[in-house]
Order: structure tokens, then sequence, then C-alpha cells
């Protein structure tokens, strides 16, 4: 007994069938458009990784306002007070 029920000799019965119908040559260059596709996804997702990764938004912490920004801010907050 094979993956879920299926016998080794089922597959290879599948596999004659799909070999007469598409030819080897086919199926080579099916093999490898598909191969090429697949490394093309990873290469798309590595890249959108790296990226992601520089344009990662930093954290409160290491972004400080400007000294100017405060005093603007604070006199800003004094005239509405008023």
């Amino acid at each position: 007994m094979g993956l879920g029920g299926i016998s080794v000799w089922q597959l290879l019965i599948v596999l004659l069938i799909v070999v007469l119908i598409f030819g080897t040559k086919r199926l080579k260059s099916i093999g490898g458009d598909l191969g090429g596709a697949v490394k093309g996804f990873r290469k798309a997702m590595d890249d959108g990784e790296k990226e992601g990764d520089k344009k990662q938004i930093p954290s409160e912490e290491s972004v400080k306002p400007d000294a100017k920004f405060e005093e603007q801010s604070e006199s800003g907050d004094a005239s509405k007070r008023a």
C-alpha cells in the first residue's frame, strides 16, 4: 500500500499514460517551466523579506523629536490655554 491507498503499480500506470499522452519532450519543457516559476517565486519572496527588513518602522524609543519641535508645541499649547 502506498500513499493514501494508491499502490506503486497504480502510480506507474498513471505515469505511463501521462508519458504516452504528452511525450517526454513536452513533459521536460513543462517541468523546466514549472521549476523556473517556483525559482522566480522564491526569489521574489526573499527580495520582499529583505525590503521588509530594511523598511521596518522604527520604534518610538529610537525616534526622538527635535528640540525646536518641542518648543513650538509647548508655546502653541500655552496660547491655546489662554
